[in-house]
């Protein structure tokens, strides 16, 4: 192949992996000639990931490796690998192995054929059934909500050309959610159907507490809809509160004054109370967001690298 490759890969506690990893990459390196850069982007990882990292870089010279000052997220080390890669075709897959590297050339043949990007729907997930559950749901209610077309059970897993990954990197989000940037950007992209494997080893560093900041990336960045959801839920409770207001005076002047109704009163102010901090809550989420722009951080801090 003469385009040259890049395979960018986010590591975060992965050093029992990613010598396994790198064998499976070289191998397809060799069957397909790839003039290959892999970039290894050590997320503040808790283990000897980037040792590891620098390892292998002396036995594949084509790894570039950064080590981050922390743990930024999946979403930042991705973001990162893609400002540092310089192929014409680009994969992205994460360090687990569940997204088969042996599936890239297939994917870039998309590519050859005129698409831009090639993306994984994953058809068959090997994980308990809660988190099964979890992502479906997910996907089917951020494509309801969301304000782009985004494709149901597709993850990070992607090959893409450049100037593809050159205009998502134009968006200067401190909280981006990569897979939905993708689609925003447009051009011609294919899903395609994969098989996801189970964890070749280790334990995912994804808790929940992390799943739900991608949750909410994904909601509040692509989405208007819980904004909008106040605005209705406010008329609703106004014909609510229109309609009881009326009952209680014609109560009055029917039965004229008495004290009843303390239940009903408590449960009123009870369900609203909720309902306004739910609502300020969801109008905090995008002010937070707003406030993370405007400071105009650094999205990352890379503490040392090798190769870049």
């Amino acid at each position: 192949m003469s385009n040259k490759i890049s395979i960018l890969v986010p590591i975060y506690n992965s050093a029992i992996i990613m010598g396994k990893l790198l064998e499976v990459i070289d191998e397809q390196k060799k069957i397909n000639n790839w003039n290959l850069e892999v970039v290894l982007v050590d997320d503040g990882s808790k283990d000897n990931s980037y040792l590891k990292i620098e390892e292998l870089a002396k036995i594949y010279p084509y790894i570039k490796g950064i080590k981050l000052s922390k743990n930024f997220g999946h979403q930042i080390a991705v973001k990162t690998a893609l400002s540092v890669c310089t192929g014409d075709y680009i994969a992205i897959i994460d360090d687990d192995m569940q997204d088969p590297p042996e599936l890239l050339p297939e994917f870039f043949r998309y590519l050859d054929k005129g698409y831009d990007v090639a993306y994984g729907v994953r058809k068959k997930r090997k994980e308990s059934l809660v988190k099964r559950i979890a992502y479906s749901s997910f996907y089917r209610i951020l494509k309801s909500m969301s304000d782009i077309h985004i494709p149901i059970d597709s993850g990070d897993f992607c090959v893409m050309k450049k100037h593809v990954a050159q205009n998502m990197l134009k968006l200067k989000e401190q909280n981006p959610f990569l897979r939905g940037i993708r689609a925003w950007v447009g051009f011609k992209q294919i899903g395609v159907e994969y098989e996801r494997h189970a964890r070749f080893d280790g334990q995912s560093g994804y808790t929940l507490k992390k799943l739900l900041k991608i949750a909410m990336d994904g909601i509040f960045s692509f989405s208007t809809a819980p904004i909008r959801l106040i605005t209705m839920l406010g008329v609703i409770g106004f014909g609510f509160a229109t309609v009881y207001s009326a009952l209680v005076i014609i109560d009055y002047f029917m039965h004229g004054f008495t004290v009843k109704g303390f239940a009903t009163l408590a449960i009123i102010i009870s369900f609203f109370g909720s309902l306004t901090l739910i609502c300020l809550g969801i109008i905090g989420e995008y002010i937070v967001r707003i406030y993370d722009e405007v400071r105009s951080r650094p999205y990352v801090v890379i503490e040392k690298s090798i190769n870049v």
